[in-house]
């Protein structure tokens, strides 16, 4: 008992000192929190069906922030391991009737073979030339996949998948779990010895291998880490919607993610997953009010594309750093980040201005 109570003391010090203290950490514990208990205030199908495909995509754009945020690996082809993992875990579930969890990370495990594809012979491109070539393997998959209808369905893709769970409850608390903890590994990785490599190979790749590390193989580690994820999304995305069809492998998949993450703020992992937060809803928020009126059924995409431009224009960080370095300040002497308002550094007492 006393052990508990130590534990329990540790975490209510921790709360005070490292979270409570900084509005970032504060709204990040207060996002998943609300998150979690939503489903006690609504259970409206369709907004739960918002918030789930939300969190899905919200795992799909940390997963291409992890490859060309931190190792600068400009992938214009991500949604490749969206529809790879959607397809395998839709042929896993159809024909060998596996159940989600087992198809889904199965799935996973094919995106990987898909960052291996693609990673190896892109591993000596840079620039405009990786971005295109890696734009160019969903396009020849989605060949594939019209080329053999009778395994992949063709147009139609593979429909009748089993249900992810056996409720839309159980279905928003599977994602949003899934989301919280992939998106906390992602960032784990960022922040462990292999984020700091590959942000050293996107900063300066011949410096780095001047150094002494493997780009070569740091790069390709980062082609299957980032397809894993990316493929758990889409065997999530396959069960929850009960379909795989070249809509997973569609080139505007590819370049909805980059919106989101450059919006959101790249090289954060949380900075794309939050941008998905505030731009999925907000799409389907202003389609439903739009639909009212016949008249202006195009203008939901004209203020998306106004909203990215001002974000670009204003926020070249993206929205969420623009936020947080106005909430937050850094302290010169120590480097710890601090509430705006405060004078003296929380650690080291330092003069803040």
């Amino acid at each position: 008992m006393g052990l508990i109570f130590t534990h329990i003391r540790r975490f209510f010090t921790i709360l005070r000192s490292e979270v409570i203290v900084l509005p970032g950490r504060l709204a990040l514990v207060l996002f998943v929190i609300a998150l979690l208990a939503l489903p006690l205030f609504t259970q409206d199908l369709y907004f739960l069906r918002i918030v789930i495909l939300t969190s899905i995509f919200a795992i799909f754009a940390g997963s291409w922030d992890l490859l060309s945020g931190f190792t600068g690996q400009m992938n214009f082809g991500h949604a490749l391991f969206f529809g790879v993992a959607a397809y395998v875990t839709a042929l896993l579930n159809i024909h060998l009737h596996f159940p989600p969890y087992l198809s889904i990370p199965l799935g996973a495990v094919g995106a990987v073979l898909a960052g291996l594809v693609v990673g190896i012979p892109c591993l000596r491109l840079k620039g405009s030339y990786l971005a295109l070539t890696t734009l160019a393997f969903p396009i020849i998959l989605t060949g594939i996949v019209f080329a053999i209808p009778g395994v992949t369905g063709g147009e139609l893709g593979l429909s009748g998948l089993s249900r992810l769970s056996s409720s839309r409850l159980m279905d928003y608390y599977i994602t949003a779990v899934c989301m919280l903890g992939l998106g906390l590994v992602m960032w784990l990785i960022t922040d462990s010895k292999t984020g700091i490599i590959l942000h050293a190979i996107r900063e300066d790749e011949v410096a780095a291998r001047a150094a002494g590390i493997n780009t070569t193989r740091y790069k390709l580690l980062a082609f299957c880490m980032s397809g894993f994820f990316a493929g758990i999304a889409g065997g999530l995305y396959a069960h929850f919607m009960r379909l795989a069809g070249p809509s997973t492998l569609e080139v505007g998949l590819s370049f909805q993610v980059i919106i989101w993450s450059v919006f959101g703020g790249m090289v954060s992992i949380y900075g794309p997953m939050a941008g998905v937060f505030i731009l999925n809803p907000l799409m389907e928020g202003l389609r439903v009010i739009l639909g009212k009126y016949p008249a202006l059924p195009e203008m939901r995409m004209l203020l998306f594309a106004a909203l990215v431009l001002l974000t670009l224009r204003f926020m070249p960080e993206g929205f969420i750093p623009w936020v947080l370095d106005r909430l937050e300040t850094e302290c010169p002497r120590c480097k710890i980040r601090n509430v705006f308002f405060r004078h003296r550094c929380r650690i080291c007492d330092a003069a803040m201005s």
